[in-house]
């Protein structure tokens, strides 16, 4: 591409101004989250920031507390760029390079002048010279420690660092040539390829993990496993969660695990019961045994006594040798049925003597065979109920809920879903062969809101079809989650309304206090129908079409309306 330098964008669209770019903040009060494009921002007090400076100093010392802040910065400004390409994949890179300062600029931390700019991507070349006016890092940091030597802006630097890198496909190296927190009247820095500056090794030190850092967290990540294995042994690769209603079924499965009762699992479609009756499993002490699992329903009626009893040889048609059935096999292990509430009458019967005398008959055989299996159950339909209408005995219903535990849906596990996400991305990402770090933050925003009908079995297969869509390297958004997914919906919902325009019930406290706001201060209705014309214009940037669907109106009906408020000629 061809070089840029001070006065040359070399682009095909002009760069966007800073108000462009803050046009696409967006603030959502009901649900109290803040976006700019996909991604989720904070405001946070400068004074917290200051206290968080000189508490890593004070506890890891000048050179280690650089490298953290450093890093942090870094990843902010590889966040930053992949922003700038999603925002505007057609511009040139110099202009999406142009649109770093403005970023930094936009998120209050520095304001950014361009001295000279010289980049070619194909060729990997790069020059960078920037003056920061009025940094805030430095600002913090003399207020801190008083006049430092050397640089002080260690996040600004990693994010030039993170988000020029980010674009180029290459490190670049920038350093603090001269800091106002040292006694100079600017922040400048330069930025050029890392293996063109002499002795580039003593800055790159600080954007590699701090091994005492690593350490701890060795040490951190140790203690957690074990307290696991004494407190939380529960865990499999698909059962994790922290919310108060999996630790509550977790418990009660771990109370469970050193007897021999006979569990009933409940809970919907889709929640885990089958990871839940393995976890049971494999901390009792049948450990060492079989688990064999049965789905009750997917039996035909007339195979279901013949595969959990088993069958002599002729004791019907087909029948040309013994087998054993589901009870045998799992002989001083566990058996999971699933969905018991299907089981026929018959089968049911003999289930019952099953689970009260240890002893079982093939179907066509007279001889009684011994077994010793844990029966765990599950079902997603009401016991009690099929009971009362006859499709269950009762003598066994009372048998199996001797000991029930509920185990929750996900849309009661909100705080679970991030674990669960993190778990599926590292088993699909593998299954795959893609490299998938995350998700967006408006994709993490729209997985915990969601209400989840197929519970944990559908975010799984959620997280399978992300993984598929999004390329090696990239983020999961929203639209590679939901097929169904429609960005005016997600807008409408955010805002508090549904798909007609409707209020939703999460929108009726914002509408309330805009109804407080115009009638104490006697604002007529005229002008509040012209300040809603004004904006939905403005917020469709002159598409009058775009506006009048906002509105609920006809582009003649919103033309006619500014025309007659003067706010078009």
């Amino acid at each position: 591409m061809k070089k840029s330098r001070p006065g040359e964008t070399g682009s095909r669209e002009a760069i966007p101004g800073i108000r462009e770019l803050a046009s696409r903040l967006h603030f959502s009060f009901d649900t109290g989250h803040i976006w700019l494009g996909e991604g989720r921002m904070i405001l946070l007090h400068g004074a917290a920031i200051s206290s968080l400076r000189k508490e890593l100093v004070d506890s890891l010392g000048l050179e280690r507390a650089r490298g953290v802040l450093t890093r942090m910065g870094y990843a902010s400004g590889v966040r930053d760029a992949e922003l700038a390409r999603k925002l505007y994949p057609d511009a040139a890179d110099a202009d999406l390079l142009g649109m770093g300062p403005q970023l930094h600029t936009l998120e209050g931390i520095v304001t950014v002048r361009t001295i000279k700019v010289d980049m070619d991507i194909a060729r990997g070349i790069f020059y960078g010279e920037f003056v920061w006016d009025r940094s805030f890092e430095a600002d913090v940091h003399r207020e801190i420690f008083g006049v430092h030597t050397g640089p002080a802006c260690w996040m600004q630097l990693g994010y030039a660092c993170g988000y020029s890198s980010s674009l180029m496909g290459k490190f670049i190296m920038y350093k603090e040539v001269e800091c106002s927190a040292g006694g100079g009247r600017i922040c400048r820095i330069v930025g050029k390829p890392v293996e063109e500056w002499d002795e580039s090794e003593e800055s790159m030190k600080y954007f590699r993990p701090d091994s005492v850092a690593d350490r701890l967290l060795e040490l951190q990540t140790q203690v957690q496993n074990l307290r696991y294995s004494i407190d939380d042994d529960l865990k499999t690769d698909d059962l994790v969660g922290a919310s108060p209603g999996f630790k509550h079924a977790c418990g009660l499965i771990k109370k469970a695990a050193g007897s021999q009762v006979t569990v009933l699992l409940t809970g919907e479609t889709g929640v885990g019961k089958e990871m839940f009756a393995r976890a049971l499993h494999n901390v009792s002490g049948r450990a060492n045994g079989p688990f064999v699992a049965v789905n009750c329903a997917a039996l035909p009626e007339e195979l279901i006594e013949s595969e959990l009893f088993g069958v002599e040889k002729g004791a019907y048609t087909g029948a040309h040798q013994s087998r054993p059935g589901r009870f045998e096999r799992a002989h001083w292990g566990t058996l999971f049925l699933d969905e018991v509430g299907e089981l026929s009458i018959s089968a049911q019967a003999k289930l019952l003597r099953v689970l009260q005398e240890g002893e079982l008959e093939r179907i066509g055989d007279t001889r009684t065979r011994k077994v010793d299996v844990r029966v765990v159950t599950a079902t997603n339909v009401n016991l009690e109920q099929a009971v009362e209408q006859g499709r269950f005995r009762k003598d066994l219903f009372y048998r199996l809920n001797i000991y029930p535990v509920v185990i929750p849906p996900l849309r009661e596990r909100e705080e679970d879903i991030p674990l669960l996400v993190k778990r599926f991305l590292d088993k699909y990402s593998a299954r795959h062969s893609k490299k998938i770090p995350g998700v967006t933050d408006k994709a993490m925003h729209a997985l915990t809101s969601y209400s989840w009908p197929g519970n944990v079995r559908e975010l799984e297969n959620v997280i399978e079809r992300g993984v598929i869509l999004t390329p090696s390297g990239g983020r999961i958004d929203v639209q590679d989650l939901f097929a169904s997914f429609n960005e005016e919906q997600e807008k409408r919902r955010s805002a508090g309304l549904g798909k007609d325009g409707s209020l939703l019930k999460n929108g009726e406290q914002a509408v309330d206090a805009f109804l407080d706001f115009v009638l104490s201060r006697k604002i007529g209705l005229e002008e509040v129908e012209t300040v809603l014309l004004k904006s939905a214009v403005e917020r469709a940037r002159g598409n009058l079409s775009l506006a009048a669907r906002e509105l609920g109106l006809t582009r003649p009906q919103l033309a006619y309306r500014l025309k007659k408020r003067g706010l078009v000629t």
